[in-house]
């Protein structure tokens, strides 16, 4: 954004310097063609005064006059009569049949002296002509035409054009430097805003915008967006208390429940144990789904310690603990991973989300089939992927697996609150890692647990 705000405001000083420089450059050769013109015009108009008093030949004063000045200035004249006869020349003379010498004899014998004609440019080579008429009792009798050398004009052209051009590119590079500084300053708390919401977009709700500079409309903005983030941090960490308090509070009361109705199964009559059995059965679903909010509150309240960890030893540790589920459901688990595999990870956090995630592909992997679970470096990051060989989910159920609370219409007869995933996730972005579900080749789920590689 830097770039294009400096591109910007470089191109509309550039347009406003040649905007300046053009008609400027332009009035430079104007008024250096109008300096000589004039001069040769009054000279030009002395010869004509001359040859008005005297005949006209090279024996009038004229001739000599004309040679002096060729010698003294270089440039060259003639004195022509009305039937376009040279009567008196000097050398370098291009004659009658040269273009602005016609043009300029056309005016001279209508009476007029020559005008200040066309621009001559720099790049242009042609000498400046300039006629005056040569009267006598009134009438023009011929004209005097002097061919004046343009070099020494366009050189100080040149000259007056480069001055321009040095002074227009230190405006530039000046500009140049301003527009800098003047870009840094305004996108400062633009840049500070990208960098928290960044920051803030990891789980970080503590991140503020330090500092008050740029534009007095960015400051309101920083101030405003500080305001905001700390309102939603509040919210939510209400929200959080009140789903932790209103599961510890619930908590209580249902073991209550529970207890009563073991009592009342004892006093009930013989054929009701159908009805006590689903009773418990709800209870103790009601009771799983308190524990995973209440782990869902805890995870999002963050605090994680991320340490450097051999995630094989507590990759397999976990498993361990969860073969005797595997063995009931006569479920294989693979193991694939060799030697130590160092990752930057909150022990404790990750070892809950592998939990979450291998309870998940157990319980929906059928009798006799197999969870794989892998261990492999991908460039920076660690990978811990758990592979089942379950029915897996159609495309569209497999974007929502995660969401909270959310359970595909074919899995609702099995055990779950929704939350495990969930859980998974928010346990893992707490330490900076990520989870991501995946349809696994085949048929099944394969989900991806990633934290970042330490160099062993």
């Amino acid at each position: 954004m830097r770039a294009r705000l400096i591109l910007v405001l470089n191109t509309l000083v550039i347009c406003s310097l040649l905007a300046l420089g053009v008609p400027l450059a332009t009035s430079i050769v104007r008024q250096h063609q109008d300096a000589l013109f004039q001069d040769r015009l009054d000279d030009t108009t002395r010869f004509a005064s001359i040859a008005a008093g005297a005949p006209l030949g090279a024996s009038s004063d004229i001739g000599a006059e004309l040679t002096r000045y060729h010698d003294v200035y270089g440039v060259a004249a003639a004195v022509v009569d009305r039937q376009h006869s040279t009567l008196v020349t000097t050398a370098g003379y291009p004659g009658t049949d040269a273009a602005a010498v016609r043009a300029g004899l056309r005016q001279a014998f209508a009476g007029r002296h020559s005008a200040n004609g066309d621009t001559i440019w720099p790049w242009e080579h042609g000498p400046l002509v300039v006629t005056a008429p040569v009267t006598r009792n009134g009438d023009v009798v011929g004209a005097v035409v002097t061919v004046s050398p343009t070099g020494r004009m366009r050189a100080a052209v040149t000259g007056d054009w480069s001055v321009l051009a040095a002074v227009e590119a230190v405006a530039v590079l000046l500009f140049l430097a301003l527009a800098h500084l003047l870009a840094t300053w305004i996108l400062r708390p633009v840049r500070a805003l990208d960098t928290v919401t960044h920051t803030i977009a990891t789980g970080r709700l503590d991140a503020r915008v330090a500092g008050a500079s740029g534009p007095p409309e960015l400051r309101r903005l920083t101030t405003s967006f500080n305001e905001m983030v700390q309102k939603v941090e509040a919210t939510m960490e209400r929200q959080r208390a009140f789903v932790a308090d209103a599961s510890h509070q619930l908590r209580n009361p249902l073991s209550a429940v529970m207890l009563r109705l073991e009592g009342l199964a004892l006093s009930l009559p013989p054929g009701s144990e159908e009805e006590i059995k689903d009773l418990r059965h709800e209870a103790e679903r009601l009771t799983r789904v308190l524990d995973d909010l209440l782990e869902l509150a805890l995870a999002e309240e963050g605090g994680a310690t991320v340490e450097t960890i051999d995630l094989a030893v507590l990759v397999d540790e976990r498993v361990t603990a969860w073969q005797v589920v595997a063995d009931a459901r006569a479920i294989e688990v693979r193991r694939k991973w060799a030697g130590p595999v160092l990752g930057a990870a909150d022990p404790t956090g990750l070892g809950s989300a592998f939990d979450a995630v291998i309870d998940n592909a157990l319980k929906f992997s059928p009798e006799g089939s197999a969870v794989t679970v892998e261990l492999a470096e991908v460039g920076d990051d660690v990978e811990i992927r758990v592979t089942d060989e379950g029915s897996g989910l159609p495309p569209e159920e497999l974007a929502r697996i995660g969401d909270r609370f959310w359970r595909s219409p074919g899995h609702q007869n099995v055990d779950g609150s929704g939350l495990g995933l969930s859980v998974a996730r928010t346990l893992l972005e707490a330490s900076g890692g990520r989870l991501e579900i995946a349809a696994a080749d085949g048929a099944g789920l394969r989900v991806t647990m990633a934290v970042s590689a330490v160099g062993a």
